[in-house]
């Protein structure tokens, strides 16, 4: 299957993996890669420059496919060195990077100079033509059902990725709910060029996490999500447990006057031990709603084997068998 998206970046099929924290090692990236999608590795997981240009190094030991690394800007206990970052990107070879959080604009030149393409994440209209405005070459529409950070609009995507396709000249992505072949179909008949997964990626045999957190996805449903540090205004999607009550607890009761000191515990830290150590109640780890359509384990592979012969199915036999209308007759007024 060929889109703007698989031309842009030099892959097979129109699927991207998102980049997530503690997820996107070497072992997902080169699998996703490997099996005609983009991997991604996550860029801040590693906590050094050096340690990326490491993670690099070893993705390529295991892929000759194209693989991308993401960078996210958003608020932080820390300040990374992102030039230093993005040197070590550039010196990797990389040649694709996923920007997230705020504005990429002061890094674009360093980026560009290197030859990278750059895909921002959006979950608004006017952050999308913002990024395609400062030269990003692609954007990745994320709707209100994602995993991590929603934005503050609340939009879904069956009204962004219209609006997208309206006013975007550059290609993008769709993400957010993204899990299966109906997925992409439906991504592709709203405008899109193809689709970024995250959370259906964390379900595989290649994602390096522990067991438990595949079980938890595995027995999530569609309502097992929750919002929180919305008055922060930091919205982040994620999986329903333990840690996440304290937090919605102390955001009930300290109301307008919450900081981000108040629940510092419960999201500073956590991923190593949810990801790594299996424990699912240390607080709160992003999930998006898509984990209610998550059905089974799959290797990456047979993923997205899956996704794509049962898209062309989806497109050759069941929308086809709705048939067109004959030649010269013209549309109705609902039909417009």
């Amino acid at each position: 299957m060929r889109t703007r998206i698989t031309e842009l970046l030099g892959i097979k099929t129109p699927i991207m993996q998102g980049g997530m924290h503690f997820v996107g090692l070497a072992e997902l990236a080169a699998a996703v890669s490997n099996a005609g999608g983009l991997g991604t590795i996550t860029g801040l997981t590693q906590k050094t420059p050096e340690r990326l240009a490491s993670e690099i190094a070893r993705c390529k030991t295991l892929t000759d496919q194209p693989f991308a690394v993401n960078l996210t800007f958003l608020p932080t206990f820390s300040d990374p060195p992102y030039a230093e970052y993005i040197a070590a990107i550039a010196e990797g070879g990389v040649r694709v990077v996923e920007t997230a959080g705020r504005n990429p604009a002061e890094h674009m030149q360093a980026l560009k100079a290197a030859g990278i393409k750059v895909v921002h994440k959006c979950t608004s209209i006017r952050h999308a033509l913002k990024a395609q405005n400062i030269g990003c070459d692609a954007v990745s529409i994320d709707g209100f059902e994602c995993g991590g950070h929603p934005g503050e609009d609340d939009v879904p995507n069956f009204i962004l990725l219209p609006l997208a396709a309206n006013q975007l000249s550059i290609p993008f992505l769709a993400s957010g709910g993204m899990a299966d072949a109906r997925s992409l179909v439906a991504a592709l008949a709203l405008g899109a060029d193809g689709i970024n997964m995250g959370t259906r990626f964390i379900a595989t045999q290649d994602a390096p996490v522990h067991q438990n957190v595949k079980q938890a996805l595995l027995d999530a449903t569609e309502l097992d999500t929750r919002l929180i540090m919305r008055s922060l205004r930091n919205t982040e999607r994620v999986l329903a447990n333990a840690g996440v009550d304290r937090i919605v607890e102390i955001e009930r009761t300290k109301g307008v006057a919450l900081t981000i000191d108040d629940i510092r515990d419960e999201v500073m830290g956590v991923y190593p031990r949810v990801m790594v150590d299996g424990d699912l109640s240390a607080g709160a780890w992003s999930c998006g709603m898509v984990a209610g359509l998550i059905d089974d384990i799959p290797s990456v592979k047979r993923l997205i084997d899956r996704i794509m012969l049962e898209a062309e199915a989806l497109i050759r036999d069941r929308l086809a068998s709705f048939g067109s209308l004959p030649s010269g007759e013209p549309l109705g007024q609902g039909d417009r």
